[in-house]
Parts: structure tokens; C-alpha cells; sequence
């Protein structure tokens, strides 16, 4: 409970100071005043602690400018997860382990600094392809280098350091990008966009959300289910029904620090742009020439914060599948290891899996983690194949039924898996897996058996039938 208070008083604070920050017009004041606002917030949380994230810049800084931008991200990758790893075992080593709020910190750094690292070599690569082009005289169209591309072909040493350690974000995200970053410095739309309102939205939910997990975990503590009389007074029942009040605290606790964090970007006119560029989700604009309206009187337009939207709180919860709902949760870090980890992969087999389990690894050490995350590849097709077999051609009432039924799967399963993610440890995770015999895992082992029959009767009754009609158009 301390440490959600502590979390609650800086990112109010940092709520706060957007209304004074978005008053700096000049760049480089922005960009100093949000770096210091930013180590202190840093400094508040971490204490010593905080030379862990200096020396982490440091070395990627260095990696980023002078190694080869061929590779470059690839070493950024690997030093920043493996001293994401050592900062972790840090306590298994004998030495204090960081603070709470220093873990989130670290996490979203080594998001912006790898992210960071594969946007220069992005650039780089379409540098290549534009000098390449231009010595192509037979080249029809070719592309070119944006102000953004063309500003991370140069950057140094303090660009990398202002937007590793500017406030917005800092603590606990959404991740963005350096372009994302650079358009919030030098761009107007800040000025421009309706701040306070977008700001305002979305503290008008944020006490339901709160109050919910205050009311719930008072109900149903998560402890509870760590103690003896948990385990030797009550029902299978009762202890398999009690993961669903505990994901649903998960929830609630996870949209109120979401869509704080989201407030602090939105206050600062941070991921402001006009609704025409098209603007996704940690992406931003999808138009290429969004910039051009920022030397016109664009105070007609209509501005969003799409682009640091990091979740859909009414999607996820009333969408029918388990696939869905995974698309709206934390969509700027799933914006990221689609972009730096699923698409880079050269495995198309195994791109889903890696991809998970370096969301794990990014998540934490605990076992927890993984069997959670990495839960999800091997409910995913089980899922998918009733969708097919069921619900793709329903109509009417039945669909609506089967919707209902997958609705209630989609959340047994995050539920259920979920508890593994909240437990952490594995002796805690078995002991309560064992306590309902495994019944999920066993229910969707069941499942898929009986999908994979189902679907191989109805293609050889498709073949059957497919017969007896050749059969009959012969005979006539």
C-alpha cells in the first residue's frame, strides 16, 4: 500500500506540472526542464538506485552512436535484457534489491533505449535504400528521409540522455518513440489540442476503477489465497471460482495506473496530433507529411491522443475472445515487441512464442511470468478452433449465446492464468494449481481433443457428401 501511495503522489504531480510545462515554447527549455523534472522523479523513487539507469544509458548511448548501425540494435538489445536480468538477481546475489517503482523505471528505459536503437537502424536502412535509388536512374518512385529519420542519422549523447530521462513517462510509460518525443519538442500541436479535456476524460473513471479494487481486494485479499485456511476449508469450488475476483482486481489496478500514466502524457501535449494523421497506438501518425500542418493555422483541426493511448478499458471488457482483448491491453508495449521482436524474428514458426516469452522476461524473473504469459500460445488455438467450428457462421440468438459462452472463456482463461502471474513463485503456483487439479489446464487439454475430432468428422462428412454428388452426377 505504500508504495501505491508514493505512486500516486508522483504521477498526480506529474499531472500537475503538465499544465506548466506545455507553457515552455522553446525547445530546448522543454527539453531541460522535462529532463529534470525526470531525474527527480527518478531520485525520488531510486536513491543510489538511479546509477543503475545512467550507467544503462550510457552504455547504450555509446553503443547506439558509435557501433556499427547494422547492429547496433541487436547489441542494444542484448546489453539492456541481460542487465535488466542482472538488476533483478540483484537481491538473489546478496545486495538490496531496488525498490518497486525502480523495476518500472528500469523497464520502460530499456523499452525507449532498444526501441531507440532500432529506430536508427530503420533510418539507416532507408538511407541505404535512398542512396541506392538515386544512383538507380531507371527508379520510378523512391523514398525519402523524414526531418525524424534524418534526426536520428545525428543524434548525440544529450538527445539520447533528454529522452531516456523526460519526465513524461519516466515512471511507469507508455512507451514512445524518439520521433514521438522529438514531434512533442519541436511541433505546436501541443498548443493546440484540447489537453485539459482529453486529461479530464480520463480522470472522470478513473475513481470507479479504484474504488472497484479498493472494495474487491477488501473482499477477496489475494493473500487469502496463500493461506492454510484457503486450502483446507474451502471448497474445489470456492478456490477455482476465486480467480476471478483476483483478475479482476489485477483490472482495476492495472487501468488506474494505465490510465494516470496516460493523464501525464496528455497533460504535457505529449502524443498530441491532428485526427487526420491517423495516429495508432505507441506507432503515431500513419501519414508521412502530418508535419506540414504545423505550419498552418491549424487551430480548426481536431487533435486526439492516440498515440499514447496504452489501453482500452471498455474493448477488453466487452469483447468476446481472448485474441481481442490481448489487441487492446497495453498497446504501446505490444506496439513495441510487435515492431522489434515479432516482425524482426526470422522465424515465422516460432515469432509468437519468442515474443511472448521476451514479454516475460521484460515483465520479470518470477516463474510467475512465464507461466502466464507464455500460457496464452497454447490457448490461443484452442480458442481459435471453436470460433471456426461454431461461432464464425452463427446467427441470431445462437450467436449471441455462443458469444456470451466465449465471453466467459476469454475471462476463466485470463483469470486463471492470471493467478500465476500474481503468485509468482512457482511452490505457490503449483501448490495452488494442485488444490483444483490442474482443472483449467486439463479442461482446454480436453477441449482441444474433442475440437480437432469435431473437425475432422465434419471434413469427412464434407467429403462424403462431396462424393455422393459426384456419384449422382455420374449416374445421371
Amino acid at each position: 500500500m505504500k508504495d501505491d501511495i508514493i505512486y500516486l503522489v508522483l504521477l498526480g504531480s506529474c499531472i500537475g506540472f503538465g499544465q506548466f510545462y506545455r507553457k515552455f515554447t522553446d525547445p530546448e527549455q522543454r527539453k531541460l526542464v522535462g529532463t529534470g523534472v525526470g531525474l527527480l522523479v527518478v531520485l525520488s523513487v531510486s536513491g543510489f538506485h538511479m546509477l543503475h539507469m545512467l550507467f544503462c544509458y550510457l552504455v547504450s548511448a555509446l553503443l547506439i552512436i558509435y557501433a556499427s548501425r547494422k547492429v547496433c540494435h541487436l547489441a542494444c538489445f542484448g546489453f539492456m535484457f541481460g542487465y535488466l536480468f542482472f538488476f533483478r538477481s540483484l537481491s538473489f546475489l546478496g545486495y538490496d534489491a531496488p525498490p518497486g517503482h525502480t523495476n518500472m523505471i528500469q523497464m520502460i528505459l530499456t523499452l525507449k533505449l532498444v526501441g531507440l536503437a532500432f529506430e536508427v537502424n530503420n533510418a539507416y536502412t532507408k538511407s541505404k535504400t535512398v542512396a541506392d535509388g538515386q544512383k538507380d536512374t531507371a527508379a520510378v518512385a523512391q523514398p525519402s528521409l523524414t526531418e525524424a529519420d534524418r534526426a536520428l542519422l545525428k543524434l548525440s549523447m544529450l538527445d539520447i540522455f533528454h529522452y531516456s530521462f523526460n519526465y513524461v513517462g519516466v515512471l511507469t510509460g507508455p512507451y514512445i518513440t524518439f520521433k514521438t518525443y522529438r514531434d512533442a519538442m519541436y511541433l505546436p500541436f501541443s498548443g493546440k489540442a484540447d489537453c485539459i479535456g482529453a486529461t479530464v476524460d480520463k480522470l472522470k473513471v478513473i475513481p470507479l476503477y479504484a474504488g472497484l479494487f479498493l472494495l474487491v481486494s477488501y473482499i477477496w485479499p489475494l493473500q487469502y489465497a496463500t493461506s492454510a485456511e484457503f486450502y483446507e476449508e474451502r471448497s474445489f469450488l470456492y478456490r477455482l471460482m476465486y480467480v476471478w475476483p483476483t483478475f479482476f482486481i489485477f483490472r482495476m489496478r492495472i487501468y488506474t495506473g494505465i490510465l494516470l500514466s496516460e493523464c501525464v502524457c496528455t497533460m504535457a501535449g505529449v502524443g498530441a496530433y491532428p485526427k487526420l494523421a491517423g495516429s495508432k497506438p505507441g506507432h503515431g501518425p500513419s501519414m508521412d507529411d502530418y508535419t506540414t500542418t504545423a505550419t498552418e493555422d491549424s487551430s480548426p483541426l481536431e487533435y486526439d491522443f492516440e498515440t499514447v493511448r496504452n489501453i482500452d478499458v471498455i474493448n477488453t471488457e466487452r469483447c468476446w475472445t481472448f485474441r481481442e482483448a490481448m489487441k487492446y491491453w497495453n498497446m504501446c508495449v505490444q506496439y513495441w515487441m510487435a515492431m522489434y521482436v515479432y516482425k524482426r524474428f526470422p522465424s515465422k514458426k516460432y515469432r509468437t512464442l519468442v515474443t511472448l516469452a521476451v514479454s516475460a522476461i521484460w515483465h520479470g524473473v518470477y516463474a510467475g511470468y512465464y507461466f502466464c504469459i507464455c500460457g496464452a500460445p497454447f490457448y490461443l488455438p484452442i480458442e481459435d478452433l471453436y470460433v471456426k467450428l461454431f461461432l464464425k457462421d452463427a446467427t441470431g440468438q445462437k450467436r449471441t449465446v455462443l458469444n456470451v459462452l466465449c465471453w466467459i472463456s476469454k475471462f476463466f482463461a485470463f483469470s486463471y492464468l492470471g493467478i500465476a502471474f500474481l503468485l509468482l513463485t512457482v511452490d505457490k503456483i503449483w501448490y495452488y494449481y494442485s488444490s483444483v487439479y490442474h482443472f483449467g489446464y486439463v479442461l482446454w487439454i480436453v477441449l482441444y481433443g474433442a475440437g480437432v475430432l469435431i473437425a475432422k468428422q465434419r471434413k469427412a462428412n464434407a467429403r462424403r457428401e462431396a462424393k455422393v454428388g459426384q456419384d449422382g452426377a455420374k449416374q445421371d
